[in-house]
């Protein structure tokens, strides 16, 4: 009997702690299940203020989206509004500059007077006035530029670098991309050179029988003159009609010093005008000013030299026009390219007084400016675009 209810106050026993366990887990996980609802709620209630602040920031960013819009708009078109008063400043500034140039960096000479170009009814309305030119030392050209009276831009082929020319006895054009190579394009006119889409141009190569060097190259009569690439100072002519070379000259200078300092690949600078062949050099690094030196075209001799005392320094290119050297300078963060020293192999042209004029602005700086006698235009190449300035000239006269 004893034993019976042992196991039965046992079994209670048992039961009691089974129920009380049991319910302790149903009330832990009762807890729980409370604690994950509120977290849910809480996430539920943070989700729904981060949707409202989202939608609140999609509304803010559309606002300011539609503000910028409009303030780009506006100023796209104050924009286009100032580079259209930019351009008439840049007229008034050439116009102005035409007509107070600065004084060029040259020596005192014999005052000339330049006058205008004559017409018929005024040359015989100055009959009566005596007027006497200067004797001709060099050149028999009486003429001097006056201003830019147009700009046209016709392409942008090539590098940043290089030339292009028209030989003045065809009509025959003439491509040097970049600063050195053996190879050359021509092409039968400049309406076959603009032909094709921009960027493109495609023309006849030709190639040199040694590698050319610098923007320092002439097209004269058939015939090309260009700087030859190595340690030497050789000028090679070459003719291009027969494909062959004709004859190297040994140009007698200490170094290869750069003839202008924008463009330190040009180590010379061949020309061709009215009376021929020219060639602008330094004689050595130390030299401070630019040289000049008629050239005979077919056997290359030098003929006569002179110092023209125009500066190297920011020099970026130079033409020559009847016998007078016109020197194009500028900066090294290109500006306005400007004609700031003039000189005049005949000693007609005092450069205090010759119009020193600036080109209009484009897009950086000269690579090359070669001057066309026919047409009385400059061909430029001015970083990769193909641009022709035509020249109005005037008389050189003496007082």
């Amino acid at each position: 009997m004893k034993l019976v209810f042992i196991l039965l106050l046992s079994t209670t026993w048992m039961l009691c702690g089974a129920q009380f366990y049991y319910q302790a887990l149903m009330d832990y996980l009762e807890n729980r299940l409370l604690a994950i609802e509120d977290h849910m709620h809480l996430w539920k209630e943070q989700s729904r203020q981060y949707h409202m602040e989202l939608q609140d920031l999609h509304k803010r960013s559309k606002k300011t989206i539609e503000g910028l819009k409009q303030g780009h708009s506006m100023l796209s078109t104050d924009v286009e509004a100032a580079a259209a008063r930019l351009n008439r400043v840049e007229q008034n500034v050439d116009f102005v500059e035409s007509q107070t140039s600065p004084r060029a960096c040259a020596n005192q000479a014999d005052r000339v007077l330049e006058q205008g170009v004559w017409s018929e009814e005024e040359s015989r309305g100055e009959e009566e006035e005596e007027w006497e030119e200067l004797p001709s030392r060099v050149t028999d050209c009486v003429e001097i530029i006056s201003a830019i009276r147009s700009v046209k831009i016709l392409k942008r082929v090539g590098g940043s670098k290089g030339v292009w020319l028209r030989d003045p006895r065809s009509s025959k054009v003439y491509v040097f991309n970049g600063t050195a190579g053996d190879t050359i394009y021509q092409f039968e006119s400049v309406k076959e050179f603009l032909q094709g889409s921009p960027g493109v141009a495609l023309g006849r190569p030709i190639r040199l029988p040694s590698n050319w060097r610098g923007s320092g190259v002439a097209v004269y009569n058939g015939y090309l003159y260009y700087i030859q690439q190595g340690e030497d100072m050789n000028v090679v002519r070459y003719d291009i009609i027969g494909g062959r070379l004709m004859d190297v000259a040994i140009l007698p200078v200490e170094s290869r010093a750069a003839v202008y300092s924008l463009n330190p690949e040009t180590v010379a600078d061949l020309a061709v005008d009215d009376q021929g062949l020219w060639l602008l050099y330094a004689s050595g690094e130390t030299e401070p000013n630019i040289n000049l030196a008629k050239m005979d075209p077919v056997s290359l001799d030098i003929e006569q030299i002179w110092d023209t005392r125009c500066p190297r320094e920011n020099s970026e290119a130079a033409f020559i026009v009847c016998g007078v050297v016109y020197v194009v300078y500028n900066t090294l963060q290109t500006s306005r390219s400007r004609v700031q020293c003039v000189f005049d192999v005949n000693d007609k042209v005092v450069s205090e007084e010759a119009p020193l004029f600036y080109f209009p602005r484009r897009y950086g700086g000269h690579a090359s400016l070669k001057y066309n006698a026919e047409e009385k235009q400059i061909y430029s190449w001015d970083d990769g675009y193909q641009i022709l300035y035509r020249l109005t000239t005037k008389r050189k006269m003496l007082v």
